[in-house]
């Protein structure tokens, strides 16, 4: 019997699942609103607290600095995977009627799929990279959950797939390096790192406020800040993707915690080493990226990232 989790296509030399090419034609022709608001990661930032978390999070703080106090019903009767849906999974069924705008949806698509109709109408997106080796790490136990996805294997050959590129969605490198690159151009693009979103929640979501011009009162700031703990997201099953479908949670009793650097826990020595040198030659093109950026403070800015090893992350 052929199940979903077997399937595995192309589309221009993407890898995706069956489940998303035959929406295909739905998201290239989805027409967005200029007040629409996109959150973009590679695949492995999705769905589940329990194995955690880049597109949950952010999708979260966005949906409380618009609504938590216009609307705070949502909190308790939207999941929010229905408040910020998955552009690849909900169209058709993405429903703009009765909700308020702005209207929020997130994507896996690497730059190039994006639908056109989100740059024709300048709208704003924000892009979340994180650590490579904490990415595949993740990316490795969300593929024992899911059943949209084809099934991991064992870590070794799931490793050496990843830093070959054969994943859904494509190569980590090729989706951090497009997204970075298209934010030269595009000035409505704003891109995260999720260890900063760790090492000071408050600072990115004042930074967050900033790009998307919204104001925050100090209590308020306070407020969202202390909804968006990991334990109180964990706890709250509105956040937590706990009534996702598609998931089997007893497949993975590995429970995430959001930390940074935890790859050290499921690397060997080797493994580490190994991935150290190919990631050295997939981002050698990235000193070159140094010299096209339009402002000094962009020049310090990846110059500091790549001299600490935060951009993209590797340590």
């Amino acid at each position: 019997i052929i199940t979903l989790r077997d399937i595995f296509s192309k589309d221009h030399g993407v890898s995706m699942t069956h489940y998303f090419t035959e929406n295909w034609e739905n998201v290239q022709t989805f027409q967005a609103r200029p007040e629409d608001i996109h959150i973009a990661t590679y695949h492995k930032f999705y769905c589940s607290l329990v194995i955690l978390l880049g597109t949950t999070w952010v999708s979260y703080i966005l949906d409380l600095l618009h609504f938590g106090q216009t609307a705070p019903e949502r909190q308790t009767s939207i999941p929010l995977y229905e408040r910020v849906p998955n552009l690849e999974i909900a169209i058709p069924v993405l429903n703009r009627n009765g909700r308020q705008a702005p209207h929020f949806s997130s994507t896996h698509l690497p730059v190039q799929f994006i639908p056109k109709s989100f740059w024709e109408q300048n709208c704003k997106i924000i892009y979340v990279a994180r650590n490579t080796k904490d990415n595949v790490v993740s990316y490795f136990h969300f593929d024992r959950m899911t059943m949209i996805n084809p099934e991991p294997g064992d870590w070794s050959s799931y490793f050496h797939r990843f830093m070959q590129g054969k994943m859904v969605f494509g190569s980590w490198y090729d989706h951090v390096n497009s997204w970075w690159k298209k934010k030269q151009t595009y000035s409505n693009l704003h891109y995260m790192f999720y260890e900063d979103l760790v090492e000071d929640t408050g600072l990115e979501i004042d930074k967050l406020c900033c790009f998307l011009g919204l104001s925050l009162s100090v209590k308020e700031k306070e407020r969202i800040t202390g909804k968006v703990h990991f334990d109180d997201m964990k706890r709250n099953n509105m956040v937590n993707s706990s009534t996702f479908p598609g998931m089997d949670f007893k497949m993975s009793s590995f429970k995430r915690k959001g930390k940074v650097g935890d790859w050290k826990n499921h690397f060997t020595v080797a493994q580490s080493e190994e991935f150290d040198e190919d990631y050295k030659w997939q981002m050698k093109d990235q000193m070159k990226l140094l010299l096209t950026l339009r402002t000094w403070e962009d020049f310090k800015y990846v110059c500091f990232q790549m001299c600490s090893h935060r951009f993209p992350r590797i340590h």
